[in-house]
């Protein structure tokens, strides 16, 4: 509680949720305001956020890359999979320029 919670919001960089005011007590959020009370608990907050419509949502990303665009960033991305310990994801990038395969 504090006399301006907007105030101290840009403070806060890890939470489920945050209660503003005296009138926003913990069940308005998980009963009524629109969030869900299962929120991150145990210091997850740093890296999750509360349960949601779209925790149930399967996502899937497309990736079409061209022969163009590989030639010109293969060898950045041969460096990120090499710096992260991953040879085999680099040799993968750089056969398919070598081989000139057109891989799209």
């Amino acid at each position: 509680m504090t006399e301006d919670p907007e105030s101290v919001v840009p403070l806060i960089r890890h939470a489920g949720a945050i209660f503003l005011g005296r009138y926003s007590s913990e069940p308005i959020g998980d009963y009524f305001a629109g969030p869900n009370h299962i929120i991150p608990t145990n210091r997850s907050a740093r890296f999750a956020s509360p349960l949601s419509v779209e925790s149930f949502i399967k996502r899937s990303s497309l990736i079409r890359y061209s022969e163009a665009a590989l030639s010109k960033n293969s060898t950045a991305i041969a460096a990120f999979a090499r710096y992260e310990g991953l040879e085999a994801h680099a040799r993968a990038v750089e056969k398919r320029v070598e081989g000139g395969e057109g891989h799209e």
